[in-house]
């Protein structure tokens, strides 16, 4: 049922000569983005729902130590960047659940996505139905979604002119000297440069230090029919056909092979475990994997080490979350945005030139635009009615590009 792997001691053994100064730099970066913004999210959803500070907790440690393990896991195995984490837009729907519902209704509606999701997985569902869908509407829905990261670079040279154009300039300095930029990652110049810009410049946050490990505890669920009516299938859906599709569209536009059931079955199986500590869904991580399979990393059977180091970071955050979440606030926002930005700019590019080709290209542009609208129906983001607007389209109009595709295999 499951595709191969390269093998996890064979991906162990060669660890250690796949871990790069470009792996670490850009592992790093993917780290920084991950416990920034989405984990705002969750520290506003649990506020909204008037979560205990030990159930907040419960709810980091599951959410980044134990994806962190199953990212180490698939990463190991496969030999592919496989970051494993929890939905963010799925904490955006529980920030809205945890207005009229609880902790403990909304963790039974946690579960039940995570079997739905498993069940897929057991059927290779999501595999035919991923490998039916163009790769130009999977790549211009990725577009849409990353694009607001491109625009980070320019926004936070107006929130942060001086610290941010610092970093910027760094980065474009060691990205025009060629041979500079084989062997020292650019986005690496832009973190030196950022941080001790900020620190000279006053703008580091050192107050929110401080050091404490995480304490947890499970949670158990309860199960009602409103909270599944609300949860279940805008969380499933998020997982499957908008994160994982993110993330596995990714991966194949830089000519990985990713193996879909394997992914389909780690969100379900994730999800049943991390429930319990009161994290919603698992998913494939899109931005992150966009950051950590940057070229610049270093040759494709090497990139895995960059998922490696996001994946032992995030088990720390998890762990120390107290600690480390204090320590990603120290940062201003803006230079947070400035370096994902800066990480995604390869993959971001890749991702219009695939997606705006020859064929398909009417249902893309839908795709992208459906997208970038935001728009939301029944609690289903923008991204899944993007792919579904563009491969309506792309039925409608375009009725040969099918045919030749089909030809073509």
């Amino acid at each position: 049922m499951f595709e191969s792997g390269a093998g996890f001691r064979s991906s162990v053994n060669d660890f250690p000569k796949s871990l790069s100064l470009s792996a670490v730099a850009y592992g790093t970066t993917a780290w920084l983005f991950a416990v920034t913004g989405p984990f705002i999210i969750y520290v506003n959803a649990a506020r909204q729902g008037h979560l205990s500070a030990l159930e907040l907790n419960s709810w980091v440690f599951g959410g980044y130590f134990i994806c962190g393990l199953l990212s180490v896991a698939l990463t190991f195995f496969y030999r592919v960047p496989l970051l494993a984490a929890i939905s963010i837009p799925g904490g955006v729907l529980v920030a809205a659940a945890l207005s009229h519902l609880s902790f403990q209704e909304v963790i039974g509606a946690y579960l039940l996505p995570g079997v739905l999701i498993t069940v897929l997985a057991l059927t290779g569902t999501v595999k035919r139905a991923m490998e039916w869908l163009p790769m130009p509407i999977s790549m211009a829905m990725v577009a849409g979604i990353l694009l607001q990261f491109g625009m980070g670079i320019v926004t936070s040279l107006e929130q942060t002119p001086l610290i941010s154009g610092m970093a910027l300039s760094a980065f474009l300095s060691v990205a025009f000297v060629k041979p500079l930029a084989r062997r020292f990652p650019p986005v690496l110049a832009a973190i030196i440069v950022g941080l001790l810009a900020t620190a000279g410049l006053g703008a580091a946050n050192w107050q929110v230090l401080s050091f404490q490990v995480a304490q947890f505890e499970f949670i158990a669920p309860v199960f009602t029919w409103p909270a599944a009516a609300e949860l279940v299938i805008p969380l499933a859906l998020t997982v499957v056909a908008v994160q994982n599709a993110q993330g596995i569209a990714i991966l194949q536009s830089l000519e990985y092979r990713p193996p879909f059931n394997a992914i389909t079955m780690t969100s379900g199986i994730g999800s049943i475990i991390v429930a319990p500590f009161g994290s919603q869904s698992v998913c494939l991580a899109g931005p992150m994997t966009g950051i950590v399979t940057n070229p610049r990393v270093g040759p494709k059977d090497k990139r895995y080490a960059a998922a490696i180091v996001t994946a032992f970071l995030w088990m720390a955050f998890g762990l120390f979350s107290p600690m480390a979440t204090a320590m990603s606030r120290i940062l201003p926002p803006s230079l947070i945005n400035l370096l994902a930005g800066l990480a995604l700019l390869d993959v971001l590019g890749s991702c219009f030139a695939s997606a705006f080709g020859e064929r398909f290209r009417l249902g893309a542009l839908f795709t992208f635009l459906v997208t970038i609208s935001g728009v939301r129906l029944y609690n289903i983001g923008a991204p899944f009615w993007g792919l579904v607007a563009g491969s309506v389209v792309s039925l409608l109009l375009e009725r040969q590009d099918f045919i030749d595709r089909t030809a073509r295999r």
